[in-house]
């Protein structure tokens, strides 16, 4: 019982992962016309050439 349990939790926490990788918008260059436009979370984007770049 408790094997089939700990298979069910790794299911259920691989699946989650792998729908939280797929659900991230990971495009750095979207398309944008202001640096507002550009999400900023864990780095400084700007707007370059219509493009949200990062800024290191």
């Amino acid at each position: 019982m408790a094997h089939i349990l700990k298979f069910v939790y790794a299911t259920i926490l691989v699946l989650f992962l792998f729908f939280v990788a797929t659900k991230v918008d990971g495009a750095v260059h979207k398309e944008c016309k202001t640096d507002v436009d550009c999400r900023q979370i864990w780095f400084v984007t700007k707007c370059i050439n219509h493009e949200c770049q990062p800024i290191l």
